[in-house]
């Protein structure tokens, strides 16, 4: 028997196979939908638990174990009473050894039901931990699945605040963060996330701060402060590992597409300089006589690029707002490029005026409600001045409310002009994104290839994009 693991793609890869001294038997394999699909992955469905990837069952089993190398980061962190101080030796007999060790972490993984097969016990830290993911994820007398499958945190504030707590105890901060969303998604928690108690004691991340903003419009005074507080804090550490890159990245894409006649040597673009001087080739030397020189320049403080960020603020577009509010004000930033940042549903919203406040554009925005490409373009391209120097990006997953062969005829008639046209499906970590490929072939027919974009390659996107060079598209686009 092989254990397969599901993921968001609705890929099937096989997973790691435990020894046979440990490997439960067949009958005691959880159904779909159990809490574990194999020893290596914590699944819910087509849910992967822990954020990134479990590599094995003893990550998700031993709290006290760190990642591969590394010291566990939290030192408040519980220490596993059964393991050793750094550096010291176990006492005989303190751990189990061998198949019952590994029985342990198949129990911690499988949930301990009925079929788990283990007949392994849990106390203290461990059964702690079991009854974290058993709140979250249920347990019954039998393997549950799809509708039969209850959990136990109900919808009580103050347990769920205990819970929080304990997972947090418990778990590193990336499994956290991807059980809250677990928690948000499968029982309704959102409601709850009204309440300033609450949003003090969650683990904010980009997903927390797309359901705060889907819930704006029915957030009580009394919470949007903390609200805005938890927002501000996710977007602070976005800019402190975002900004300095693409500054650097934009500000030598601004230097190389300024170009010079009469360069000083370390700023020759000598690519260019031969394309050049190529009828100046003399055969009998196998050289050419480079009689006229290109260079780079170096950008000054007046603008010389114009950007315009147009933004799908639909619900299903959560992280891409995010993080394309955050990428604005540092674009913003900079003295050398304008930049616009539109919104828009079935409505459009210029929110450029917000752009030294990326909290501010994030609650300026309305997650959810249609959407009608071909209006937000129609206003984009009212707003281009210089063509030729303007760079226009629209981040949408496509799916077209409006009139799709306006739209079409615009993206043409942008890029006759000299406009240099971006099309992201998605600005996230998430991966690809669900979008309407007849648009998205269509874009590319006109020479704007539709490809999903992760944060760090953002930059190098733009860059490209100020050069006019071939973007850099991701091969799993």
């Amino acid at each position: 028997m092989t254990a397969h693991a599901t993921d968001r793609a609705g890929t099937t890869t096989p997973a790691a196979r435990p020894a046979d001294a440990a490997r439960p038997a067949d009958a005691a394999r959880p159904a779909d939908g159990a809490r574990v699909v194999d020893g290596a992955r914590v699944v819910d469905g087509a849910r992967v638990v822990d954020g990134a990837r479990v590599a094995d069952a003893a990550r998700l089993a031993d709290p006290a174990r760190p990642a591969d190398g590394a010291r566990p980061a939290d030192p408040a962190r519980p220490a596993d009473p059964a393991r050793p101080a750094d550096g010291a030796r176990p006492a005989v007999g303190t751990r189990p050894a061998g198949a019952d060790e590994r029985l342990r972490r198949w129990r911690l993984v499988l949930g301990g039901d009925a079929a788990d097969g283990t007949g392994c016990g849990l106390a203290g830290q461990d059964a702690a931990m079991d009854g974290a993911l058993t709140a979250l994820y249920g347990k019954g007398d039998k393997p549950q699945t799809g509708r039969d499958r209850s959990a136990g945190l109900g919808a009580s504030a103050p347990s769920v605040a205990r819970w929080l707590g304990d997972i947090r105890t418990y778990f590193p901060s990336s499994v956290v963060q991807v059980m809250q969303r677990d928690a948000i998604d499968r029982l309704g928690l959102s409601t709850l996330l009204l309440e300033p108690e609450m949003l003090e004691a969650v683990e904010a991340d980009v997903h927390l701060v797309g359901t705060l903003l889907s819930l704006n419009k029915a957030m009580p005074d009394t919470t949007k402060e903390t609200a805005r507080a938890v927002v501000r804090k996710v977007v602070e550490d976005l800019e402190k590992r975002l900004a300095t890159r693409t500054r650097a990245t934009l500000t030598g894409a601004l230097d190389r597409s300024a170009r010079i006649t009469r360069p000083r040597h370390h700023d020759i673009d000598w690519n260019r300089t031969i394309a050049a001087n190529l009828k100046h080739y003399l055969p009998e030397y196998r050289t050419i006589v480079p009689e006229r020189l290109i260079g780079y320049g170096r950008a000054s403080q007046s603008v010389k690029k114009e950007v315009v960020l147009c933004i799908d603020q639909s619900g299903s577009m959560a992280a891409s707002v995010v993080y394309a509010s955050v990428f604005g004000a540092v674009l913003a930033s900079m003295r050398s490029i304008a930049t616009r940042l539109v919104v828009f549903d079935t409505a459009v919203v210029d929110l450029t005026d917000q752009l030294d406040d990326p909290v501010d554009v994030l609650f300026g925005t309305q997650l959810g409600g249609g959407t009608d490409i071909n209006r937000a373009l129609a206003y984009c391209q009212s707003q281009i001045t210089r063509p030729a120097d303007t760079v226009v990006v629209l981040i949408s997953d496509l799916y077209e409310g409006g009139i799709r062969d306006e739209m079409l005829k615009r993206v043409a008639a942008m890029k006759a002009s000299g406009v240099q046209f971006v099309t992201l499906l998605a600005l996230s970590d998430e991966g690809a994104p669900a979008y309407d490929r007849e648009h998205a072939a269509a874009l590319a027919a006109l020479g704007a290839p539709a490809f999903a974009c992760t944060p760090d390659l953002f930059p190098e996107v733009m860059a490209a994009a100020i050069e006019k060079r071939p973007l850099p598209i991701p091969d799993t686009a």
